[in-house]
């Protein structure tokens, strides 16, 4: 073979590993962000994943080493007014996922959905087990758990704000998927049943219930019958948020603590933590707004994401029981 046909060999073969390459791409949908530098990994777009009542998009984040069979799997719920990239970006969760290697599932809210691109938390028929945007997030989670070939034990869900609120919601209505969550910024599960309500109770409040009485607005959402058990919740609230009111994230605890069957009293507690054991916390931090907290070299400040007292992501990675 001489030069001229050994170049043509190397185009025909070089030809065929850009279409292998192409194909599996497809699976996913281009890349929609490009790598920050060449060790970190890319944004992607799964197209197919089944059921979508609530007309959701999905972002996935392959991280910069390959994802292992048996790896958790992490699912992410933007706020309002975010995408879903700059979310997990700007929290500092890419980072995570590129030391770990474990993807990152980013659900994204559509503005023909909302206006401001909102979870509807607030809106019974879309967290009900089955139905609207929350049965839309779980056959993500199933469609992605078995591309990924994670292990289903460690399926953890976060969300800041209105994604929040949406993560306490999808915790009560699908407890069997995952095994534990982070609310930054959110709300008690049947906080709201409307916008109006919703937004009362992000400015006031929400309202003195007993704990009996956010355990059964949480059971309402719950599978007939389930016995648990719950998943561990991790709760956050900046003392300063003028958004959603910090009164939210302690009766988020308190709802929570009342599911697992906790006392009222924490088992451990600093000035800005409390902890029922292994099943619940409570960070509350002075000094931060409506924002989610990054520690050094964590994330990368936004208008959603600052320098804060603790870096949120590895906490709670620690408490999930994966960093």
């Amino acid at each position: 073979m001489d030069w001229s046909d050994g170049l043509g060999a190397l185009r025909r073969g070089l030809g065929i590993a850009t279409r292998v390459a192409a194909a599996r791409l497809r699976a996913f949908g281009p890349d929609v962000a490009a790598p920050a530098q060449p060790q970190s990994g890319r944004f992607v777009v799964l197209r197919e994943f089944g059921a979508n009542p609530g007309r959701l998009r999905l972002r996935i984040y392959l991280p910069a080493v390959p994802v292992r069979p048996g790896a958790p799997l992490i699912v992410l719920l933007h706020g309002c007014g975010q995408d879903a990239a700059s979310f997990a970006a700007d929290a500092g969760w890419t980072a995570l996922a590129d030391r770990l290697g474990v993807p990152l599932l980013l659900p994204e809210q559509q503005q023909a959905n909302h206006r401001q691109r909102c979870f509807q938390w607030f809106q019974p028929a879309e967290i009900r087990r089955g139905h609207g945007e929350a049965a839309s997030i779980a056959a993500m989670v199933s469609a992605a758990a078995s591309r990924f070939k994670s292990d289903r034990d460690r399926v953890f869900v976060a969300g800041l704000s209105a994604g929040g609120a949406m993560t306490a919601a999808l915790l009560v209505a699908y407890p069997d998927l995952f095994a534990a969550g982070a609310v930054f910024a959110g709300l008690p599960v049947g906080a709201a049943t409307s916008a109006v309500q919703a937004l009362a109770r992000m400015a006031h409040g929400s309202p003195d219930y007993l704990a009996t009485e956010w355990v059964e607005r949480a059971r309402r959402l719950a599978p007939p019958g389930y016995a648990g058990p719950w998943p561990r919740l991790s709760v956050w609230h900046g003392e300063a948020d003028q958004v959603v009111a910090p009164d939210n994230g302690h009766k988020l605890a308190v709802q929570w603590c009342a599911l697992h069957g906790l006392p009222d009293q924490p088992t451990r507690a600093t000035a800005q933590h409390r902890a029922w054991g292994d099943a619940v916390e409570l960070w509350t931090l002075p000094g931060l707004g409506h924002a989610w907290a990054i520690g050094p070299g964590e994330g990368r400040p936004s208008q959603y994401a600052v320098s804060g007292p603790v870096a949120a992501v590895s906490e709670i990675a620690r408490f999930w029981g994966i960093g």
